[in-house]
């Protein structure tokens, strides 16, 4: 008999309600999340996670899934609603937390952003690992398509003023361009994506083009088989591996059936 890995259960799921939502861009909407149920949470490093429940059509209330030691089911065993975010502002003395996701066409998670209201229900877990930022490093580069967009706004936010950062950002359409955290010593590439190329091919080019020191810290995030290339580039390089975050975030077969998680 084949055994079933045990994983650690993630963190209890708060009960929430939407607020409001803004539109941070074309292509990017800001939803704020809002219950007593955020007592007590912690939003973590930067470029953190949380695991997002959204309302099940079919089901008339939110039912919160169970955990079988290996990810969450429904009491009927199919899996729930689930997608995973960036925490971004968090107000401990109004309980509101703030996550943003990208608009696209026929996505569950981007359906549910265009059409949510105020009290509308949901249910998050979380955070997951965050990014500890490096204080002392001389330069950070920072890589990543639309999905990233939340989690370099938080690295921006993060990193000191005193550190040069190389942020390289490519979106599916120029009004996926938003306005991100101003930084003094911020070098900002926008980098329109091509539709004939795989996702994040525009990414691959110019991380390529860099030649950063062994000490540089390189994060970068984006689509499953466009980061792994992004590790063959920086593993090619002189960069001290232990210093490279580098995380899938979304798979582009997936794109076609909903499009990305965030």
């Amino acid at each position: 008999m084949t055994s079933v890995p045990v994983r650690r259960e993630p963190p209890r799921f708060r009960v929430l309600e939407v607020a409001r939502t803004v539109r941070r861009g074309p292509r990017l909407v800001t939803v704020t999340l809002r219950g007593a149920d955020l007592e007590g949470f912690e939003p973590g490093h930067p470029a953190a996670s949380v695991r997002l429940l959204l309302p099940d059509p079919a089901a008339a209330t939110l039912a919160l899934p169970m955990w079988n030691g290996n990810e969450f089911l429904r009491d009927d065993g199919g899996r729930p609603p689930l997608r995973t975010l960036t925490p971004l502002r968090f107000d401990p003395d109004h309980l509101e937390l703030d996550v943003e996701v990208v608009l696209h066409d026929g996505g569950t998670l981007s359906d549910w952003a265009a059409s949510a209201g105020a009290g509308d229900p949901v249910a998050l877990s979380g955070p997951g690992r965050g990014h500890d930022v490096d204080t002392d490093a001389r330069t950070y580069v920072l890589v990543g398509d639309e999905s990233a967009i939340p989690a370099i706004t938080t690295l921006l936010r993060a990193i000191p003023d005193a550190t040069e950062i190389v942020a390289i950002v490519e979106v599916a359409h120029p009004d996926g361009r938003v306005e991100l955290p101003e930084h003094p010593r911020l070098s900002l590439e926008w980098i329109d994506a091509d539709p004939t190329e795989p996702p994040g091919s525009g990414l691959v080019r110019s991380l390529a083009l860099l030649r950063p020191d062994p000490e540089t810290v390189v994060w970068a995030a984006g689509e499953a088989a466009a980061v792994q290339r992004m590790r063959g580039v920086v593993a090619d390089t002189d960069v001290v591996r232990s210093r490279t975050v580098i995380r899938g975030y979304w798979k582009v077969a997936r794109a076609e059936r909903g499009g990305p998680p965030s």
